[in-house]
């Protein structure tokens, strides 16, 4: 395929590319049919590649040919012909009432149904009155013969689908993606990419992940738990990465099954879910089932080796809860210290949050206060560990729109980079990190980070933290952070507060009227406090309640 010159069709090249890539680095995952694909779309006219990819990245499946005018691909019902005999489009494809509803403006409904009675009904209220009598599919042409229109049905799917599953490694990535990093919208780090690079060694994880979205599906829609789970259990799990996914959909499903009411299908959900938070759940239903020897037998053996600081939190309530309920003698609860408190009385505001009312009163010229919450330490760490975090270890990396490592939230993903985070933990030993920090800043402004948040680090709030937070609990941060990053990058305090003169400064954590904290807001206020960190708890009343 030779370059695209005409700048109209960057679209169509962006998807050449992306099929170049599979061709080059998953042929030997590729079915027949997908490498049918790869080889005849090249060969069609440019007007038929263009108005295929154009179905292919706008929303639905159906499509109105006066919808589809293009100026760069011309008449499209001339384009569509050869779609329409490679049978990636149809034109008389059964369409259910609600399709075409989202087709037709309600004038041209009114018209079809001559339902000019109804024209004082909005179009769901219109479905709502049509449904009953219309339910059963059909052809275009069928609903609207007096329609000038030809509506073309895109007939390749699922096939579109898997490869995009292929490139991405995931199905929350789009075609998109290319335009808006050629927009400059959206910059990635550049990371070396082997041919070897990829999500999926074996054809069969693709059928895994794919087989493990529609399980999803399904459950979401409602259909029974049961059959969801069976198909769950006959899947192969080769590798960590889907063994993962499935475990994530168990503890999805379990939560479902529990709010339902299906507390024994929940059980079975759990039972055999490794699933961070999975253990922790399956004492609670077992706490609701009246089976309270059994969960605090399972609470017990947790408690000894909690899975994270979550869980150990979570059964600190648990344990004395259940001992009380086989009437056991509860150990003396150990006294934790509170965090400094701060009461205010402030004018509701008109317009604003209660963290920022909070930061107006409390801000002054020579102590300025940031909104911040997770945003400071995250970017800070990140700023600082980026040749870590971006590193092109074997499978955390397979495409060039990644913001960040595959296995980020994997439970070895310090461990698989100990070397490189101790490199860039121990320039906090001098004042080497805050020339890196500044570098970093510099040199990766507006690149995708899982930790750096752009919007929010102006080079102010750059200075007055490198300035007055010292190194040490920057360190105990940033490495609490490595023990735990699903857990432990959210929950931090809401406004940081600094005097640039004395170089210090404190963190703040605001409650508005009837707002308590939360498990994770509780977790880094005990952390704080065991490291000397200063931070209020702020409680806000309104002046006019």
């Amino acid at each position: 395929m030779q370059p695209l010159l005409d700048p109209s069709l960057y679209y169509l090249s962006n998807f050449h590319k992306a099929l170049a890539w599979l061709r080059e680095r998953h042929h030997d995952l590729l079915l027949a049919e997908e490498q049918a694909f790869l080889s005849r779309f090249g060969e069609l006219a440019l007007p038929s590649q263009a108005l295929l990819v154009r179905m292919i990245m706008r929303k639905g499946a159906h499509f109105r040919a006066s919808k589809l005018a293009y100026a760069e691909i011309g008449c499209p019902r001339q384009a569509a012909r050869a779609l329409l005999e490679a049978g990636w489009i149809r034109h008389d494809a059964e369409l259910a009432l609600a399709e075409l509803f989202g087709l037709l403006r309600k004038e041209e409904l009114l018209e079809a149904f001559d339902a000019r009675a109804h024209k004082a009904l909005k179009k769901p209220e219109l479905l709502a009155q049509l449904g009953a009598e219309h339910s059963q599919p059909r052809p275009f042409a069928a609903w609207c013969p007096r329609l000038d229109e030809q509506v073309y049905s895109l007939a390749i799917e699922p096939l579109c689908e898997r490869l995009r599953l292929m490139f991405f490694g995931n199905l929350q990535q789009d075609w998109s993606e290319f335009v808006l990093a050629d927009l400059g919208i959206f910059r990635y780090e550049p990371v070396a990419l082997s041919a070897d690079s990829r999500v999926f060694r074996r054809r069969q994880e693709v059928d895994c992940y794919l087989a493990l979205q529609r399980c999803r599906e399904r459950g979401e829609a409602g259909e029974p738990i049961a059959a969801v789970l069976q198909q769950i259990a006959a899947l192969d799990y080769a590798t960590p990465f889907l063994a993962m996914r499935r475990a994530k959909l168990l503890f999805r499903l379990g939560q479902q099954l529990e709010r339902a009411g299906e507390l024994e299908h929940a059980l079975a959900c759990y039972v055999d879910c490794p699933f961070a938070g999975a253990r922790l759940r399956r004492i609670r239903v077992l706490e609701r089932l009246g089976r309270a020897a059994e969960a605090h037998a399972l609470a017990s053996q947790a408690a000894a080796a909690p899975e994270n600081q979550a869980e150990a939190q979570g059964l600190e309530r648990m344990l004395p809860r259940l001992g009380r309920q086989l009437g056991l003698a509860q150990p003396a609860k150990p006294k934790v210290p509170a965090p400094a408190r701060l009461d205010l009385c402030l004018p509701r505001p008109a317009a604003h949050s209660v963290e920022y009312a909070v930061k107006l009163h409390l801000s002054e010229p020579d102590a300025p206060v940031h909104y911040v919450e997770n945003s400071l330490v995250c970017s800070l760490f990140g700023l600082l560990c980026w040749p870590a975090i971006f590193a092109p270890l074997p499978g955390a990396f397979c495409h060039p729109f990644q913001s960040g490592p595959l296995d980020l939230l994997s439970a070895d993903f310090q461990a698989r980079r100990a070397a490189l985070f101790g490199a860039c933990l121990a320039q906090l030993d001098s004042d080497a990190y805050k020339r890196t920090i500044h570098q970093t800043y510099a040199a990766k402004y507006g690149i995708q980070s899982p930790f750096v948040f752009w919007a929010v680090l102006d080079p102010e709030l750059l200075e007055q933290a490198l300035d007055c937070l010292p190194a040490a609990h920057l360190r105990a941060w940033f490495e609490r952070l490595l023990g735990d990053i699903k857990a432990n990058r959210a929950g931090m305090p809401d406004l940081i507060q600094f005097w640039p003169a004395q170089q210090r400064y404190r963190m703040i954590e605001v409650k508005g009227p009837g707002d308590r904290l939360q498990d994770n807001q509780r977790r880094w206020l005990a952390f704080c406090a065991e490291h000397g960190m200063p931070v209020d708890v702020c409680y806000v009343q309104w002046a006019d309640a």
